[in-house]
């Protein structure tokens, strides 16, 4: 956080399939994996492109989170299914030691590329839903303090779990 390549828009991938594309979503599901992280966006690693990618399934920092498909979305839209909102404890790679608590839409659809430029479409609910609009968010340069309603629900991940609010 600080760094204004992650307030940036990115631009849309004009090129797919190419070794450069294949590499870079090598490169973010490296990093990604080494931070135990449940998603990450190609800004987060200073490519300012439309490339996002998420996946858990047993991951040590959302223990309690459902499985979500592992998925490379590029050039992502996606239209919100179900209004309601939910709220959750939310991380970031690029806001390290911190959690704040964030509303998000409960379900959405999603569309989008993968990397060898075949179209698809999901629906997601729940911590699949999040995910997505967390990752979609650093797309348009947004961060997860952005979202936050309340202030006092966000801070140092050690003191707001000595402090009993998150575990």
């Amino acid at each position: 956080m600080g760094d204004p390549r992650l307030r940036q828009v990115s631009e849309p991938v004009e090129r797919f399939d190419t070794p450069e594309l294949h590499q870079l979503v090598e490169d973010m599901f490296d990093t990604m994996a080494a931070a135990s992280g449940a998603g990450l966006a190609a800004p987060q690693i200073g490519v300012p492109l439309r490339v996002m990618i998420f996946s858990v399934d047993g991951n040590p920092r959302y223990p309690d989170a459902e499985s979500v498909p592992t998925t490379v979305l590029v050039n992502p839209e996606f239209e919100v299914v179900d209004y309601t909102e939910i709220s959750g404890w939310e991380g970031c790679l690029s806001v390290p030691g911190m959690r704040g608590y964030v509303p998000r839409y409960k379900a959405i659809r999603y569309s989008g590329f993968d990397p060898a430029g075949v179209h698809f479409e999901r629906d997601a609910a729940g911590f699949h839903s999040v995910v997505f609009q967390h990752e979609y968010d650093h797309l348009d340069g947004v961060l997860y303090p952005d979202r936050i309603v309340e202030p006092h629900l966000f801070g140092f991940e050690e003191e707001l779990a000595a402090a009993g609010i998150v575990g």
